[in-house]
């Protein structure tokens, strides 16, 4: 991460007292931090650019590039594909919706459900935003041989695939401390 490596931190009242843990995550090395830091900037950068010249920021485009590529998915379908929350895809739709940018259906096959679809109105959006979103793509990888997207890419779905082990892994972990927490979070309640 190219980050400053410099120290901003006050100096402790005493050398003894600096509450530094033996255990502490050295984020240049931490890959979750890592993919995090990437995809907060490419997203705020996104929004930064597409919403004055598009009014359309990341959750919108993200939904707006699947159903330029997927017709008629469900809002599930967006959410698992995309990663994003279910509550953002359905506020987007709404309000995509009423700008006529999608147009909802009832799902023929389960009609609790929705369908999804970009109106001519957002697949033209959708070309002239995705010509901007390339072209940033292009930039970011720029020094990067063909061999090396592809290997990026294919690292990027390896990680990916991970997740679901990752997560569990985690809720392996929380079950061993909850004693702590209990301890922890009781001294708020005095």
């Amino acid at each position: 991460m190219k980050r400053s490596k410099k120290r901003h931190a006050a100096r402790p009242p005493s050398d003894r007292d600096t509450r530094i843990s033996d255990h502490a995550i050295d984020f240049a090395k931490y890959v979750p931090a890592h993919v995090t830091y990437l995809a907060n900037k490419i997203s705020s950068g996104a929004t930064a650019i597409y919403l004055p010249r598009f009014g359309v920021g990341i959750t919108k485009w993200r939904i707006m590039a699947l159903l330029a590529r997927e017709a008629w998915v469900t809002p599930k379908r967006v959410s698992d594909v995309t990663g994003l929350d279910k509550g953002a895809v359905s506020r987007s739709i709404h309000s995509m919706h009423a700008a006529g940018i999608v147009e909802v259906r009832p799902d023929q096959y389960d009609r609790r459900s929705q369908i999804l679809a970009l109106t001519a109105k957002g697949l033209r959006l959708h070309d002239r935003m995705v010509k901007l979103a390339r072209k940033r793509e292009q930039i970011l990888l720029d020094g990067f041989s063909e061999k090396e997207r592809s290997l990026l890419v294919q690292f990027l779905a390896r990680l990916e695939s991970q997740i679901p082990a990752a997560n569990s892994a985690a809720e392996d972990t929380e079950n061993t401390t909850t004693c702590e927490n209990e301890e922890f979070y009781m001294g708020f309640g005095k």
